[in-house]
């Protein structure tokens, strides 16, 4: 913490092997200075090595355990993108993407310790995408191929129009490496706690079909934004969601059970009502004394909203969700005004007051200072780290594990759904019509 906010008010970036030979440094000149003091400090270390070591090997050999094993499963599954094909006369509110996530709000692998440690066994995720090649947009679900059966069942039970066809990893059609790419990514992070909502579908008034002049959809903004590259440009857009079950907190209830979000939330709006307690003074009739208690709850209509959003917001299925964005360009084609536009990109679902997303990690690190040696290849380092970790899809394990939100089934469905007619993007890649089975008893 100290670190970053070095680095964001003087641009100090304090890098891990010049603080290591520092300390090197430093003990080498305390033990030409004070040979004595050192020796007992190192011969103490030396003589406790039975108590601390078991515990320092033990541990670190533990945690490479999980992740080798974790790795060797994760690596075993089978996987496919799969691009979802709208069709032109859709007519579907978010509230049918709603549906389709409950259908795949599945933890199935980690039900015992054997599984979950020896095996190491995870549950699955999920990567919804959208992709901007050289303008035209599409959608995509990237799941394990054991999954595919119910992906397309839940889909076509909630849009039945629509085509699902197994598509080729966009991500690995270009090098995307950044001697013949310039590339510029990042992940986002909510901007309050997770139980408070962003504005949602239901705000927007999406929960049931508009008339077509009236209806707003914000998934516009971003599939038109999308949409606008040129040639020699792309733009990648992937949540990536699991069912949430607590990992982030890593902590336990008053219950003895796992934390979760609705903890979180549940703390969260006794604080809020804390807040609209105030204080009351009367005068004690024996005394004469003016005294002073607390009063009654009396919250305004801004945080009786608030509290009532928390509520209805973790009393739907919630899921961990990693969002991340690239922006890929051939070097005289990067436009550096694309940067803002993808650090922007769910601005329409931010409320303020509530919550709304920011960029985070990746290429935000670097605040290009004059005086910060050596960036220019970290930057590179970062830039194949982020492609990497894009085309593995991955977030919640190593080696690109990050910190990821808790989202609704509500929240998911207004940023990701299937657009209806009412977005007419030409960029965006539709079918012309609805497709369907022939009738079973169609004489032959």
């Amino acid at each position: 913490m100290a670190m970053k906010k070095l680095k964001e008010k003087f641009g100090i970036r304090i890098m891990p092997w010049p603080v290591f030979m520092l300390g090197l440094m430093i003990l080498l000149t305390s033990f030409v200075f004070m040979p004595g003091v050192v020796s007992l400090a190192l011969s103490l270390a030396l003589f406790l090595a039975p108590v601390w070591l078991p515990f320092l090997l033990v541990s670190g050999a533990w945690t490479l355990w999980i992740i080798f094993r974790r790795s060797e499963f994760i690596a075993e599954q089978n996987y496919m993108l799969l691009e979802i094909k709208p069709p032109r006369g859709l007519e579907k509110t978010p509230l049918a993407m709603e549906a389709f996530f409950s259908g795949i709000h599945l933890s199935p692998g980690e039900a015992t310790w054997y599984k979950k440690y020896i095996k190491g066994a995870v549950r699955p995720w999920w990567s919804l995408e959208i992709a901007s090649l050289e303008g035209e947009v599409h959608f995509f679900i990237w799941t394990r191929a054991a999954f595919r059966r119910i992906v397309e069942a839940q889909m076509y039970a909630q849009y039945p129009g629509v085509q699902i066809v197994e598509a080729l990893d966009y991500t690995r059609l270009i090098t995307a490496t950044s001697k013949d790419w310039s590339i510029w990514g990042c992940d986002f992070a909510h901007t309050a706690e997770d139980p408070i909502p962003i504005k949602t579908y239901i705000e927007y008034g999406l929960d049931k079909v508009q008339k077509e002049p009236e209806q707003v959809d914000p998934l516009a903004n971003l599939v038109e934004f999308m949409g606008s590259i040129g040639k020699g440009e792309y733009l990648w857009l992937q949540l990536i969601i699991r069912v949430h079950k607590g990992e982030k907190y890593n902590k336990l209830n008053a219950s003895g059970k796992v934390y979760t979000w609705k903890d979180e939330a549940r703390d969260l709006v006794q604080r809020l009502r804390a807040e609209t307690v105030g204080k009351v003074k009367y005068k004690d009739i024996f005394t004469g004394e003016t005294r002073e208690t607390d009063g009654f709850p009396n919250p305004t209509k801004g945080q009786s909203e608030k509290m009532a959003a928390i509520e209805r917001n973790v009393s739907k299925l919630g899921f961990d969700v990693g969002a991340r964005g690239v922006y890929l360009a051939r070097p005289e084609k990067f436009d550096p005004i694309m940067i803002s536009g993808l650090t922007g990109i769910f601005k329409q679902f931010s409320s303020e007051g509530w919550n709304g997303f920011r960029p985070s990690g990746w290429m935000t690190e670097f605040d290009d200072y004059p005086w910060e040696f050596g960036v220019s290849k970290l930057k590179d380092k970062y830039r194949t780290w982020l492609i990497d970790a894009y085309r593995r899809r991955q977030f919640f394990h190593d080696p690109f594990k990050k910190d990821a939100m808790v989202m609704s089934t509500e929240e998911l469905a207004t940023i990701f759904h299937i657009p209806s007619r009412a977005i007419g993007t030409p960029s965006l890649a539709r079918i012309q019509s609805a497709t369907s089975e022939a009738p079973a008893n169609l004489p032959v």
